[in-house]
């Protein structure tokens, strides 16, 4: 099997970081309880410069963050959108972007869930177990406004369902019980400096 798939296509060799990422520019992800986080995005309707700008922009956010995935009502855009760098179970990258994402109802036969840890870049630090399917088949478009499915399992499945849920105004705290929820938003009191000073290093390393 291929080792990277870049917008769902086997690729022979591919970057550390995507090329997206060196045309960008690192934006501020917001944080749990910023308003664009909790309500549904809007579905995009436009495919030109300012979008392909926008993914240029997050995949460079997400590596400064460390993230496997991003969703633009991260950065504070209320669209539906995602990037992900990310790899399965079986070490598989799978690299791309999707646009006006939405998720496959899985049926009973289908739905095998797996609870493990699972963190946010929007809850810095935090890291809770969360059931999830270990399947996902994710529908949408590309930059240029193309059909685009994407199919994931394992961790990437985890991946591809954590950023739906963003832009469907969903994060994985809303999963979570009340007890729970409290336990993780201390996690990110304890460690939110430190996460950000590490994010301020990688900046630097990556624009410096």
């Amino acid at each position: 099997m291929p080792s990277v798939f870049v917008q769902g296509r086997p690729v022979g060799s591919y970057p550390p970081l995507a090329p997206e990422a060196r045309r960008g520019s690192v934006r501020r992800i917001t944080e749990f309880g910023t308003e664009v986080l909790h309500k549904p995005c809007r579905d995009i309707t436009e495919f030109g410069p300012d979008l392909a700008a926008l993914i240029d922009d997050m995949f460079l956010t997400m590596y400064v963050a460390e993230g496997a995935g991003l969703a633009a009502n991260q950065v504070g855009v209320d669209l539906r959108l995602f990037v992900y760098d990310c790899a399965d179970d079986d070490g598989v990258r799978h690299v791309g972007h999707l646009v006006n994402p939405v998720l496959d109802p899985l049926t009973p036969d289908e739905r095998r869930l797996i609870e493990e840890d699972e963190g946010c870049l929007s809850v810095p630090g935090a890291t809770m177990e969360v059931p999830r399917p270990d399947r996902a088949v994710v529908r949408g478009q590309d930059r240029e406004g193309q059909p685009l499915v994407i199919e994931g399992t394992g961790y990437f499945a985890r991946c591809l369902a954590h950023e739906t849920d963003h832009v469907n105004g969903q994060v994985y705290l809303d999963r979570l019980s009340r007890r729970e929820r409290k336990e993780a938003l201390r996690q990110a009191d304890d460690r939110r400096e430190r996460v950000y000073a590490r994010r301020a290093a990688k900046e630097r390393a990556l624009t410096g």
